[in-house]
């Protein structure tokens, strides 16, 4: 005796080898014996055997009419033994019976389950939305079918070209033209993203990088609403000081500007001017919202994408030939000694009398130039007239306080690599195509220019920390516990030493134009001005506002992925100019070596490019070779090179290539930015620039 049975929705069947009231002894073909239920065994039989029962039902069920079932299927509840004798015949055979069971459990947009071995028919309703819902799931199936195929021929749909980044960062993966991607590049062994790069998905690299930033961070484009651009107050002093600014030339949000007075009469005041939109616009306001919406300026070679509208960005930043809106810091040091006499933060409009820029100066205002009186550079402009004996002081003053500090940090800076600036020519249009020429030039970091206004910031957002601190009013601090290796810059509303700075406390606040934080911190700076002991009551963020912390967290996560595509940015177009130029090898110095584990990294002696090599695996950290280079993809940004010799005495560290603190990056992972951002006024990460 023989018994077909439910086993959790799968139909078995085997030999009954013994019977109680309630369960059965049922020993399968294999061999194994299950103990079942008795409401579980459908259908006992003596032949044919199991197997062969099995197979019979399952070709009879492939067969069955399940429309014509439907139309027999009485209106109640019904067995499936019942529907089969008025389906077949009313002797039909144990495996027609058997074939009925499978079709109708296997058919639930026909019959609704309602026990074991029982059904209910669908009513004509549910019957016809479930057929046509069938229906369509084929022939989306059959599409999904069709893209693979033209996928895998190398055409793109253009349902998939136009789904393209969603596809590939943003997936929903039950939507067609995923599942097409996905089975085509199952079928061709290739990954999607190379897939759809030879499947013409990908007609421009530059297009890719760019329009993927898009989709992830600019959904609705990088166009501004229409908001009335406040207008500053009108009450404001104007300030007896002329006012400079030291910036790049591509610079149009100038944040920050000097003045000196005093100079040889034994005081001198250094002035500090700080754009300040934040007496203008309200926190909630509507410029607010959209401000904490991008949180930061978008710096790309050739372009960039502004916090501000161009017209906000206009009333206040510090251009030359007017008197600008600021929130002025007056430092006043003793001549002689540079020790601090007097500190004072003002509301005021500060003339601005120049806009120097550092990339037409930065060869003039040289060392030798600021220190002898008696150097003369044959080509000094008209802006440099008058400033010489002022810039002399602030170099001075800025070489003592970066000395202050890095005996508080108990070493000194070694940031020696030079800054990159590029520029595209041959762009007709705002947003690069990338195919403009590029030319990329070096800038050594801390020339004098460069650390004037770095030390100025620094005393600032130094400062103006301490001060938002001791009138008990919550800021947005960056602090760093040490310099140990690990230990990394945090963002906190406490007013915490910055190990890496080597001050007390350090804010964001010199660039409200460009950055979200420092325009959150100008505002408090700007209650503790306005009203000293009580500005804890009336600053906009209050203390534990939770909103400062909701905005400590954005703001690291989208500032971290504005500076991931600049850095991709950079690197794209440092690979570009490699293929302009043709070059197939470079000098470089070695910044991770076999010993770290892991791919041996270079960095480019003089271009802004890390990346792997072959054949470095007897070369230490600072060891300088020449690297054959690899093939570029512009698409992952991916290049290697191959060690043809090295070119320092391995037995001296004498002639090293030069290493930097900022070295470590790039051996935790700078150049993995291809799939997973300098335009000159951009500021490092914790280095203020112009």
């Amino acid at each position: 005796m023989y018994a077909l049975f439910d086993d959790a929705g799968k139909f078995l069947a085997g030999r009954i080898l013994s019977e109680a009231e309630s369960s059965a002894q049922i020993e399968l073909d294999s061999g194994k014996r299950v103990k079942v239920k008795a409401a579980n065994i459908l259908l006992p039989f003596d032949k044919p055997a199991p197997a062969e029962l099995l197979a019979q039902a399952r070709a009879g069920a492939a067969d069955i009419d399940l429309a014509l079932a439907w139309e027999f299927a009485p209106e109640d509840e019904f067995g499936f033994v019942a529907l089969a004798r008025d389906y077949f015949s009313a002797a039909c055979p144990v495996h027609e019976q058997a074939a009925m069971l499978l079709a109708l459990y296997e058919a639930p947009h026909y019959f609704r389950r309602a026990g074991k071995g029982r059904f209910k028919k669908a009513s004509a309703e549910v019957l016809q939305q479930a057929l046509a819902a069938i229906e369509k799931k084929k022939q989306i199936q059959a599409q999904i079918g069709a893209w693979a195929g033209e996928l895998a021929a190398g055409q793109c749909p253009a349902p998939i070209r136009e789904q393209l980044y969603k596809i590939l960062f943003r997936p929903d993966k039950n939507a067609p033209e995923y599942k097409a991607v996905v089975e085509a590049s199952r079928s061709t062994h290739l990954a999607p993203l190379a897939l759809l790069h030879d499947a013409g998905a990908i007609t421009s690299a530059y297009q890719f990088h760019w329009q993927r930033f898009l989709f992830e961070n600019f959904p609705k484009g990088t166009g501004f609403p229409q908001l009335a651009a406040p207008q500053p107050p009108a009450d404001l002093p104007l300030a007896p000081v002329q006012a400079y600014s030291i910036d790049d030339s591509q610079t149009t949000e100038i944040d920050d500007a000097l003045s000196v007075t005093g100079l040889g009469t034994g005081s001198v005041t250094l002035g500090i001017h700080i754009a300040a939109p934040g007496l203008a616009i309200a926190p909630g306001s509507e410029l607010d919202k959209l401000g904490r919406t991008r949180l930061s300026t978008v710096y790309m070679p050739g372009y960039k994408v502004t916090m501000l509208p161009p017209e906000v960005v206009q009333i206040y930043t510090l251009d030359e030939g007017r008197a600008n809106p600021a929130v002025s810091l007056y430092v006043t040091y003793d001549e002689a000694t540079l020790a601090v006499t007097a500190t004072e933060t003002r509301l005021e409009r500060v003339p601005v009398e120049v806009n120097l820029r550092h990339d037409q100066l930065d060869h003039i205002v040289t060392e030798a130039w600021l220190q002898d009186p008696d150097f003369e550079h044959e080509n000094t402009p008209q802006a440099l007239l008058g400033k010489r004996e002022q810039l002399s002081f602030l170099y001075r003053l800025a070489r003592h306080l970066k000395a202050g500090r890095e005996a508080v940090r108990g070493k000194p800076e070694t940031f020696n690599r030079p800054d990159y600036n590029f520029r595209l020519h041959g762009n007709g249009k705002d947003v690069p195509q990338g195919d403009e020429t590029v030319e990329i030039s070096t800038r050594q970091r801390g020339a004098p220019l460069d650390l004037i206004v770095a030390e100025a910031a620094i005393v600032a957002n130094s400062h103006w920390g301490q001060m938002l601190a001791e009138h008990g009013v919550p800021g947005i601090y960056r602090s760093q516990a040490s310099l140990a290796p690990g230990i990394k810059v945090r963002m906190s509303t406490k007013a915490l030493p910055h190990a890496g700075m080597g001050v007390k406390c350090y804010t964001w606040a010199t660039s409200p134009l460009r950055r979200y934080v420092d325009l959150v911190n100008q505002w408090q700076v700007i209650a503790c001005v306005r009203h000293g002991k009580t500005a804890a009551l009336a600053a906009p963020f209050k203390p534990k506002d939770a909103e400062l912390f909701a905005i400590i967290s954005s703001f690291d996560t989208t500032y971290s992925a504005y500076n991931g595509y600049q850095s991709g940015m950079e690197r794209f177009w440092t690979l570009q100019y490699l293929q302009q130029n043709q070059l197939t090898e470079l000098t470089a110095t070695v910044i991770k070596d076999a010993r770290s584990g892991g791919e041996i990294l270079v960095r480019a002696d003089h271009l802004p490019l890390v990346l792997p090599v072959l054949g470095a695996q007897q070369c230490e950290r600072g060891a300088r070779v020449r690297v054959q280079l690899g093939a570029i993809d512009l698409i992952t940004l991916e290049i290697a090179g191959t060690v043809l010799e090295r070119l320092d005495d391995p037995t001296t560290s004498a002639d090293d290539g030069p290493l930097s603190e900022d070295d470590d990056e790039a051996v935790t992972g700078a150049i993995a930015i291809a799939l997973d951002v300098n335009e000159a006024d951009t500021p490092p990460a914790d280095t203020p620039a112009a």
